[in-house]
Parts: structure tokens; sequence; C-alpha cells
């Protein structure tokens, strides 16, 4: 964040060719004390940008991930034969014969990863769901400039998803950085649940047919790694332009410590 500051001359301009600018008289320099202003006192709040990437695959992807939350909590009354499994989890059914860690070989072998990746699912979901719902309660129009208008905003789904928008201030920040987070966890996570494939010999997996395994599992699983990279990619960029551009900040008693 840049800010621009108007400063008086440091002297006046001389009256005639060759004549000495004196100084100003005292009532003269302490009206101009009175009038600079304070140090950071013109330095504008930072800005938070959404991405429209970003708030799109939010919208899709929290739902899916509280229903397949739901789903693994739940069993076995979620799975085929449960008293909850039709309507709302009948695709696990299918899903539970393409990756055991859904289906009944996990859950028979008492296999705890099922429910420790589905609690973290949680926490990343309240971070998201924090995230979107302080972009769109906060949020406002973006000006030519990329500042927060001060017009009244009509918001909707169509404003939330197409129009150009800043969270302004400490919030916008805090969302930032959350999300961030969260994006993080998520690709951690998913990477985490690949590579449990990997060391144990595809065991959950390795049944499969090709035509299975890649539009049943590589693909729908893919886009947990491809659109938190994303996240990662455009927030952390984010972060980084605004470190670069802060001042420091003052340490205790309000004085910048010298290198």
């Amino acid at each position: 964040m840049v800010s621009t500051r108007h400063h008086p001359r440091d002297f006046p301009a001389p009256t005639t060719p060759g004549s000495i600018p004196s100084s100003p008289p005292n009532d003269v320099s302490k009206s101009v004390a009175r009038s600079s202003p304070a140090p950071n006192s013109n330095v504008r709040k930072g800005v938070h940008t959404p991405s429209a990437v970003v708030l799109v695959w939010l919208l899709i992807s929290v739902p899916l991930v509280i229903w397949d939350s739901g789903y693994i909590f739940l069993r076995p009354h979620s799975m085929p034969g449960g008293k909850f499994h039709s309507p709302i989890w009948s695709p696990y059914a299918l899903y539970g014969t393409v990756d055991y860690v859904y289906g009944w070989p996990a859950f028979n072998a008492r296999n705890g990863f099922t429910a420790a990746q589905g609690a973290l699912n949680i926490v990343e979901t309240a971070a998201y769901i924090f995230y979107l719902a302080v972009v769109y309660l906060h949020g406002t129009s973006a000006t030519n400039t990329g500042r927060a208008s001060t017009k009244k905003v009509k918001k909707g789904l169509s404003w939330f998803l197409l129009d150009e928008k800043v969270v302004p201030g400490r919030i916008g920040g805090l969302a930032l950085i959350i999300a961030f987070s969260a994006s993080i966890a998520t690709l951690s996570k998913t990477v985490l649940y690949w590579l449990n494939e990997l060391f144990s010999g595809f065991d959950n997996i390795g049944h499969n047919n090709l035509s299975n395994l890649v539009f049943l599992w590589i693909i729908p699983n893919g886009l947990w790694l491809i659109f938190p990279t994303y996240m990662i990619y455009v927030l952390g960029g984010e972060i980084l332009y605004a470190l670069e551009a802060a001042a420091p900040r003052p340490a205790k008693g309000g004085r910048v410590k010298s290198s």
C-alpha cells in the first residue's frame, strides 16, 4: 500500500532575485506543525480481493465435503443397507467398491484413517464457511483503482460470483489468512491420502480396472489437488505482496528498531 503526502515547502520562495530566504515566523511554524499529518495518518486500509475462481470452487466443494463427512460419521447407517443410506448417500454404494477406505473392508477392519481425514474435513470446511461469510457480509464492490466503493451494494449470488469486490480492513486480512491456511491443510491432507495408497501398494484401490480408477478415483480426488494448489498460489501471492509493501511494525513504545 502506497500513501501520498503533501508536505509544505521547507522555505518560502525568494521575493527578489538574490534575496536569501528567511525562516518563517514562529506562528507560521506552529501552524505548519499542527497541519502536518502524523506519521501513517494517510495510510489507507488494506483490502483483500477475492478470486472468482476460489469463490466458485468453495461454493461447490463445501457442500460436497459436508455430504462426505456425513457419510463418514454416520457409518454404518449411511452405508448400503443402513437406515440413512438411501437416497442421500446412495452413490457411496458404488464408490465404496472403488475405494475401500469408504467401503465395508475399512469399516470392518476398524481402519481409523477414514474418520481421521473426515475430522480434518470438518475443520477445513468451517474455515472455508467463515471465509465465504466474511466475503459476503463485509465485502463491497471495488472501484476502478481497486479500493472499496462507498456506494451501497445490492448483494446476491450474481454479485458474489461475478462482480469485482474487495473486503477492506482487518477482517479482510483475517479471512485471507484463514483461507490460505485451510487450503494448505486441504492440499496436505489430499497428498497424504494419495501417498497412503502409494506406500500401501494401492491396497484400497488396486483392484480397479483402469477406467474405474481414472474416472471414479483419480479425477474426482485430483480436483482436491488442483484447486487448493491454485488457492495457495493466489492467496499466498496476495499475502506476499502485502508484506512487501507494508511498513515495519513498530516495536513496543511505538519506535521502530533500527537495524
